[in-house]
């Protein structure tokens, strides 16, 4: 069993920057997938960004390529999220995800992870 526990979210102001993290407790594979989903009210759970961490390969959605990087202290088993240049359509609740088996045509989809932390609100003034 693995616990995900989020930190790092808040309000800022468009145009600034907020750093998540996601810190596992309990076994990770080396092989495992971790993302970060949001989920604006209203909205579906959408994919933000992923990170194999066999390779290190990583993965984004459209809108936020340029301005947030996904990456990992693996000493640490925390997963990070630094976010730049942060607009108002950002606004959402972060959650950060695990799967110790995902295969890589699911990892844009929530419902295949296994571990969810517990979500952080963003918030990003115009």
């Amino acid at each position: 069993q693995v616990q995900l526990v989020e930190s790092g979210g808040g309000l800022v102001q468009a145009g600034g920057s907020l750093r998540l993290s996601c810190e596992a407790l309990g076994p990770t594979s080396r092989s495992a997938t971790r993302s970060w989903f949001r989920q604006a009210p209203g909205k579906e759970r959408e994919f933000v960004a992923g990170i194999r961490l066999n390779g290190g390969h990583t993965y984004y959605r459209e809108s936020v390529k340029g301005r947030f990087t996904i990456s990992t202290d693996n000493a640490k088993n925390t997963l990070y999220l630094q976010m730049d240049s942060l607009r108002p359509e950002d606004t959402a609740v972060y959650y950060c995800a695990l799967d110790n088996r995902l295969i890589l045509s699911s990892l844009r989809v929530a419902e295949h992870y296994d571990y969810w932390g517990q979500g952080t609100q963003v918030t990003v003034s115009s």
